[in-house]
């Protein structure tokens, strides 16, 4: 708070006025910049205005310049909000399809800017900076200001080989792949976006073994980018098991594992 911001024993016209215009414009999450370049021209000093109403537990400061109404808590778009125009992306992308009934601890956020990782009104977010070529297959949910950013679930799926340290456990990862409903054109075209052979190889032997309805030309382009190194199917897991020579993989994770991982229920 700036040491010449005059704060209001309570709240005037001014500051009521002021609400009034948010729920005009139906605005719940905003920057400082953004309301003074709207509201400039109602109201002298935006930032006294938002200092008052934060001292007022009116508004909240989610970090500094940005803001939102004391009880918004969507955490979904305050994620994306603060993570640059991120998407929700991994673990918390599975979860928001479906396809785990796990919930993580973080809220996961793909951003192609670094971001440290905070906490927001008690929820954490881990902020995952991917390459630019990499920030692709995202989808637009919700309307206006509560609008925000997640990735496709093709693109979760793939996300998730690729760094499965963020997809909340490999038997986890293998059982959403299994219940996915998947399309080989996306999933060619993200496996080139993340340009991950060995996850790439991963994903295809899976799709082999699992009989994946509508993939078969995924699975010929992934058997295409295998190379001569052999790679563990579970990158987390010890060097040991059946070498699969069509794949160049080790099943470090027996066959009969995978198919039980998939039959297990939640």
């Amino acid at each position: 708070m700036a040491r010449s911001t005059y704060i209001s024993e309570n709240l005037n016209q001014q500051q009521i006025d002021f609400m009034l215009l948010l729920d005009d414009y139906e605005l719940e999450i905003f920057t400082l910049e953004e309301l003074k370049k709207q509201f400039s021209q109602q109201f002298v000093d935006i930032n006294e205005l938002v200092e008052n109403l934060v001292h007022k537990k009116i508004l909240s400061r989610i970090e500094r310049g940005k803001y939102c109404r004391a009880n918004f808590t969507d955490e979904k778009i305050i994620g994306c909000f603060i993570g640059n125009s991120g998407a929700i992306a991994y673990w918390s992308a599975l979860n928001a399809h479906g396809l785990t009934e796990q919930f993580p601890n973080n809220v996961f956020i793909q951003t192609s800017k670094p971001k440290r990782n905070k906490t927001v009104f008690g929820t954490s977010y881990k902020f995952v900076n991917a390459a630019p070529s990499k920030i692709t297959g995202i989808l637009t949910q919700g309307q206006g200001n509560r609008k925000y950013w997640i990735t496709d679930i093709e693109k979760t799926i793939v996300d998730c080989f690729d760094l499965p340290e963020h997809s909340g456990g490999y038997a986890e990862l293998i059982r959403a792949f299994n219940h996915a409903k998947l399309r080989s054109d996306k999933m060619i075209t993200y496996c080139m976006a993340i340009d991950n052979i060995a996850a790439t190889k991963r994903m295809g032997f899976l799709a082999e073994l699992l009989e994946k309805k509508g993939l078969k030309t995924f699975i010929k382009y992934a058997k295409q980018q295998k190379n001569q190194s052999y790679n563990v199917f579970d990158s987390s897991g010890t060097d040991k098991g059946e070498f699969v020579n069509d794949w160049r993989l080790r099943l470090n994770i027996s066959r009969n594992e995978i198919l039980d991982i998939c039959n297990k229920q939640y």
